[in-house]
């Protein structure tokens, strides 16, 4: 029905005034329209470049944070030859704490990584076992270590390796100096170390830190 017909019978039958006549409706053809994709893409273009900034953020802070933490708190180092076997194995992996000696002194028995300060081998950074402290006297003679002259028990010893002809060089009766520490591998025979006159005692500057745990190959993960 035409909306002019239907006002007509409406006046007719209810009486109404003739001369108002009905608000003109809206179809929905006649509504205007938004193009969703003129306002969503400029949008999620924006999205997307925060989302980008965003990750670039986190990227940046992440590697700034593991190269903190390699520098001055925790560093992986891989073990290279045959002088600690008995407790590691050439390839194990093991994570050094680097803050251990910033907030104690060395103990008896540390697994410590060392720089080579007089630069008597190629390979520069070096494991060994602090075996003697400062103001101790240190000998080493017949696969026996003395400290103080009381013969010490080392229970990390392979007798396999550490055993009559496989003693490696004897240490005559030596003090170790103020602010150094005397070491050694637990491959007495196989172990350049502060016997040896180019390694000698260690001073505490040079001790990058102390070996806690190995970690790689995973069949070998155990603390130290």
């Amino acid at each position: 029905m035409a909306a002019d017909d239907w006002w007509t019978q409406a006046v007719d039958q209810f009486g109404l005034d003739a001369s108002l006549e009905p608000s003109p409706t809206l179809s929905p053809a006649s509504t205007s329209s938004v193009d969703t994709n003129e306002v969503s893409q400029p949008a999620r273009r924006r999205r997307g470049r925060r989302l980008g900034v965003e990750w670039l953020i986190i990227a940046v802070c992440a590697m700034g944070s593991a190269l903190l933490l390699r520098t001055f708190v925790i560093q992986q180092f891989a073990v290279s030859g045959a002088s600690m076997l008995g407790t590691l194995h050439s390839g194990d992996r093991v994570i050094v704490n680097k803050l251990s000696y910033q907030a104690h002194d060395p103990r008896h028995g540390d697994i410590v990584v060392l720089e080579d300060t007089n630069e008597a081998l190629e390979v520069h950074d070096l494991i060994k076992r602090v075996v003697a402290l400062p103001g101790e006297t240190i000998e080493y003679r017949d696969c026996q270590l003395f400290i103080d002259g009381d013969q010490i028990t080392e229970p990390y010893l392979d007798p396999v390796l550490v055993g009559r002809d496989h003693c490696g060089a004897s240490q005559t009766l030596v003090e170790v100096r103020t602010g150094h520490v005397f070491v050694m591998g637990d491959n007495r025979a196989a172990s350049l170390d502060s016997r040896t006159p180019a390694i000698g005692q260690v001073p505490y500057d040079h001790l990058i830190g102390r070996a806690f745990v190995v970690v790689w190959p995973t069949s070998d993960w155990r603390w130290l």
